[in-house]
């Protein structure tokens, strides 16, 4: 059976520029999206939190401006994440995760991945791991792409560099009022990083396959990355 590591943040707060701390988590449809995908496929999925941490929603992704003021969407994804209460009480360590075991590797997002993920070395090393196998996948979405920062080659060099790839803009950022808030922007900090960022319309779907790597940029990315995934890895098994 297919087997993914579906990474999630234990953050419940980010750190702003001004030392604040501002509430935040995982993005509900994120981490559902992406479950949902995987699950219909068939595969074996493993949620993993830095030190098996229970993660925190982050109620701003089930509020109604965040969902077309659509309650019945809202009470789904609640739904949802209920039916999975168990799963996510308890998830895996990630720094117990042998990367050998899975197939492909997703990152979901939120702020939480900024404050918790964006330096972590173990996400860094499992994708480090994986990326040099053309036949796993590796693979974020939105603030979750921040992961792929500290995945180093042996010489110390980003092993992402010169690849394409998306995730949540400066653009879309400012929009929600953190332009000037947050430390640090992750569009910015990719491209620096040697990332070739391909920023698509803000808040628009937008996918980016390369190679084995692929990106969403924010949460109405979520579904189609996830399905990106699955294509990928049938197509690995065709």
């Amino acid at each position: 059976m297919t087997s993914v590591l579906l990474v999630v943040s234990a953050a419940s707060k980010w750190t702003l520029k001004d030392g604040s701390a501002h509430p935040t988590g995982f993005w509900a449809g994120e981490f559902i999206h992406p479950h949902q995908v995987f699950t219909q496929a068939g595969y074996d999925i493993t949620i993993a939190t830095p030190g098996g941490v229970t993660p925190t929603v982050d109620e701003a992704s089930l509020s109604l401006p965040m969902n077309n003021n659509d309650e019945s969407a809202i009470q789904n994804q609640r739904d949802y994440l209920a039916g999975l209460a168990d799963a996510l009480a308890s998830p895996a360590r990630l720094e117990d995760v042998d990367p050998d075991r899975f197939d492909a590797v997703y990152v979901s997002g939120g702020h939480g991945p900024m404050e918790d993920l964006a330096d972590n070395p173990t996400i860094g090393a499992i994708y480090a791991a994986l990326t040099p196998n053309p036949h796993k996948v590796v693979a974020a979405v939105c603030h979750g792409v921040g992961a792929l920062l500290p995945a180093k080659k042996a010489d110390g060099s980003w092993i992402f560099a010169g690849r394409r790839l998306t995730g949540f803009t400066d653009e879309e950022e400012t929009a929600l009022g953190f332009g000037d808030k947050a430390p640090w922007l992750l569009e910015s900090r990719l491209r620096e990083a040697g990332a070739l960022f391909d920023g698509g319309p803000a808040f628009a779907p937008q996918v980016v396959v390369d190679g084995n790597l692929v990106t969403g940029q924010n949460p109405a990315s979520a579904q189609p990355s996830a399905e990106a995934v699955v294509q990928l890895l049938t197509a690995r098994t065709a």
